[in-house]
């Protein structure tokens, strides 16, 4: 009996492959939230701005590309779940940010790098909507909170490989006889093949397992069950509360996590010191996104995910007197506890309170708010910071936002309750 639990419990081919994307892309991650915007604010000082519009400008930039996405997702989404297209336009947005990814390594100015950067970003951003619908297909309903969870697990721990090579290249490449914009390059390649290499298993396994029949034009129709899934979720009343409570809270994790370098540099924090110390976020955030997806099988996951929110509430209110080094490491520390917890068990949450078939719809909708979210916490911490020439002042409006989040996510519990009862 034991062993036939323990053979339930392992991961499928499938399942693999799809945790092998998260390895993959959170390459590209850890890359644009650490070595990126050091390297941007060098660009920028050599152009004469100062820390304030540095900050703003790399702010602004996050911002843009939330909005491009924000506004194509719901309808791609919504064209994803015909049958076979999730894998192809998963395929186009891979390939655009792979290349975008590899290009920013070629220029120097930082008008085009800012450029580059949106265009990567924008692929990466997309193809997340297409690959966290592909979890209704790739496991089942009981299964979804362990494969998230091992999805974003992985990923933390095997996007450090590329980080640790591209931190030894671009911090030694003196020593190894390269220039600095060398070194860039090589580290943008190597992330750029990592991200490739590790998205192919997928591509060449996926199956599309749910999905809705065309119905005349594409767009048209993509516009027309978009138009009826809005009318589902006013009367869905969980399903509305979560988007609302995911675009507050979620808010609060995003701007974090696209933010913390630069705000740490604008601090005038040791660069050296603020890479090593987000390495370590992704190393205490492998066995804490396991451990929240062991606690999933034996707590309810409603309750875990209320958990993750107040503690990143916590998380937001410090960052506001973060003033030295160690304050920037144990922020680091306690981001890597819970990063994994709420990202991972919001996708599956989500995931088990929707159709199947409209799972490319549903995620794309979920995009919004999550990229909704993150053009508001970025431009208001650069509007903020902007105004008020304080870095403290700008990140004050962090810890409100997910607080609202929590009261809406406990609303759509009780919503859940309701119609279940």
């Amino acid at each position: 009996m034991a062993q036939q639990e323990q053979q339930k419990d392992k991961m499928t081919r499938l399942e693999k492959h799809w945790v092998l994307y998260d390895v993959g892309n959170s390459a590209f991650t850890l890359l644009i939230s650490t070595i990126l915007p050091i390297y941007f604010n060098g660009l920028a000082e050599s152009a004469g701005l100062s820390d304030a519009q540095y900050l703003a400008f790399w702010g602004y930039a996050a911002s843009f590309v939330t909005v491009v996405v924000a506004v194509l997702g719901p309808t791609l989404g919504a064209i994803a779940d015909l049958p076979d297209m999730k894998k192809k336009l998963f395929t186009l947005c891979v390939a655009v940010g792979v290349i975008g990814c590899a290009v920013m390594g070629v220029v120097s100015s930082w008008v085009w790098f800012l450029g580059c950067f949106i265009i990567a970003k924008i692929g990466y951003s997309a193809s997340l909507v297409f690959y966290d619908s592909m979890l209704t297909d790739v496991t089942a309903p009981e299964r979804m909170d362990k494969v998230s969870a091992v999805g974003y697990a992985f990923g933390y721990a095997g996007s450090c490989i590329p980080f640790v090579v591209s931190l030894v290249i671009v911090l030694g490449y003196q020593a190894m006889g390269l220039t600095l914009g060398a070194a860039m390059l090589i580290a943008f390649l190597i992330n750029a093949g990592w991200w490739l290499c590790c998205t192919l298993p997928l591509l060449a396994s996926f199956r599309q397992k749910y999905s809705i029949p065309a119905q005349g034009h594409m767009v048209a129709d993509a516009f027309r069950r978009l138009g009826q899934t809005f009318r589902d979720i006013k009367a869905n009343k969980q399903v509305l509360w979560f988007l609302i409570a995911f675009f507050l809270y979620i808010d609060g994790v995003y701007t974090i996590i696209d933010m913390a370098t630069a705000y740490g540099q604008a601090l005038g924090l040791d660069s050296t010191g603020l890479l090593l110390a987000l390495l370590v976020t992704q190393i205490v955030a492998f066995p804490f996104a396991l451990l929240f997806g062991w606690l999933s099988r034996r707590v309810d996951t409603a309750f875990l995910v209320s958990v993750t929110i107040a503690a990143y509430i916590g998380i937001a209110a410090y960052a506001i007197f973060l003033r030295s080094q160690t304050q920037f490491w144990i922020l680091a520390v306690c981001v890597g506890m819970f990063q994994g917890g709420i990202q991972s068990l919001s996708r599956s949450y989500f995931g088990k309170i929707i159709p199947p078939e409209k799972s490319g719809e549903y995620y794309g909708l979920l995009d919004i708010c999550g990229k909704g979210a993150s053009f508001v916490g970025t431009f208001l911490v650069s509007a903020l910071t902007q105004l008020s020439g304080s870095t403290s002042t700008g990140v004050m409006v962090i810890a409100p936002l997910i607080l609202l989040g929590f009261f809406a996510f406990r609303r759509a519990v009780r919503e859940g309750r309701k119609s279940n009862s």
